[in-house]
């Protein structure tokens, strides 16, 4: 499943794939298969996407 939660607070912090990958030690190519649903990604790194963005884990993490 796509992760367009991720994506668009991203983008709203006008942040590129590659920007946010290096705030929290991964590759752009990681960060775009996150946001495609092609890789789930490890609770550390979805707590650090987290705390770059702002955002909690529900906001951008939790499936409704």
């Amino acid at each position: 499943m796509k992760n367009l939660k991720l994506k668009a607070a991203r983008a709203g912090m006008d942040m590129s794939q590659a920007d946010l990958a290096e705030a929290v030690g991964v590759s752009r190519q990681t960060i775009s298969a996150i946001e495609k649903g092609d890789y789930n990604p490890t609770i550390n790194l979805c707590i650090k996407i987290c705390k770059v963005l702002g955002r909690t884990l529900d906001e951008l993490f939790w499936v409704e």
